[in-house]
């Protein structure tokens, strides 16, 4: 099948790297296990084949005859023909059991699909992602680092952040012109640093790397009144990425 560019398709094809990506998922009979975008099955017969029942949601529909057809005789698969940034994980957890999340991730939505994911965090124990390198290690890196972002502190306002091994262009059809990372992310069940208005953290986060350039004082000068600063231990002069995740939410429990 030609991959479709719209759909920022590009297949798995290497059998080693897809062996290496199934043996660090190590999935389980009885888990609840979600495939996003599985594509022409590279990774869902094998994790299939495994654990017997497994769930995809994916947006192409031709490639879904073709998943259908590949596990007939590999074990119950369910396809969910849906866009996944409008996806509602919660309508799929019919148990106990928490979600165990992973896939190739399409790398023209892979970052507003990972904010969509986050908000499921509490029913998901954890996720395995194939992304764009570049954004992998947005999605670990520390204060002060170049890669560092809005991305990096939501993500890790959520989650441990482990940026496991890199994939080569080679291993996929057709080659993308970009390395991949595989990055493994475990929702926390108890938040570190817990923020007591998540909507106002957000906030706050968005706008202080809206404008990244700006002192705190200026780009979150709506939001932080003057004196509010003088009871936080943190420097109205820094800029944005100068804050770890625990410096945002100080200053949004503050308020």
């Amino acid at each position: 099948m030609i991959p479709r560019k719209r759909f920022g398709q590009h297949f798995l094809s290497d059998q080693a790297i897809i062996h290496q990506i199934v043996a660090t998922l190590h999935p389980q009979k009885g888990e609840h296990l979600v495939e996003i975008g599985p594509g022409q099955g590279a990774l869902t017969i094998p994790v299939l084949k495994q654990v017997n029942q497994l769930e995809v949601i994916e947006l192409d529909r031709d490639l879904i005859h073709e998943l259908e057809r590949r596990s007939k005789h590999a074990g119950e698969l369910i396809i969910y023909s849906a866009d996944v940034l409008e996806f509602d994980f919660a309508n799929i957890k019919k148990d106990k059991r928490l979600l165990r999340v992973f896939g190739n991730l399409p790398y023209n939505i892979s970052t507003p699909l990972i904010f969509h994911v986050l908000q499921f965090a509490p029913m998901i124990s954890d996720m395995l992602f194939m992304l764009q390198k570049e954004v992998a290690e947005r999605l670990a890196a520390a204060a002060n680092a170049d890669a560092y972002g809005r991305l990096s502190v939501m993500v890790q306002y959520h989650c441990q952040v482990d940026l496991l091994f890199n994939v080569p262009a080679r291993a996929f059809y057709p080659p993308p012109q970009v390395q991949s990372s595989i990055v493994h992310l475990t929702p926390y069940r108890e938040y570190p640093y817990p923020a007591r208005d998540y909507s106002l953290f957000e906030k706050i986060v968005k706008q202080a790397f809206g404008q990244r350039r700006k002192t705190l004082r200026n780009s979150l000068r709506d939001i932080v009144p003057d004196e509010a600063w003088a009871t936080l231990s943190i420097h109205s002069d820094l800029r944005a990425e100068n804050l770890s995740v625990k410096d945002f939410v100080d200053i949004s429990n503050a308020l």
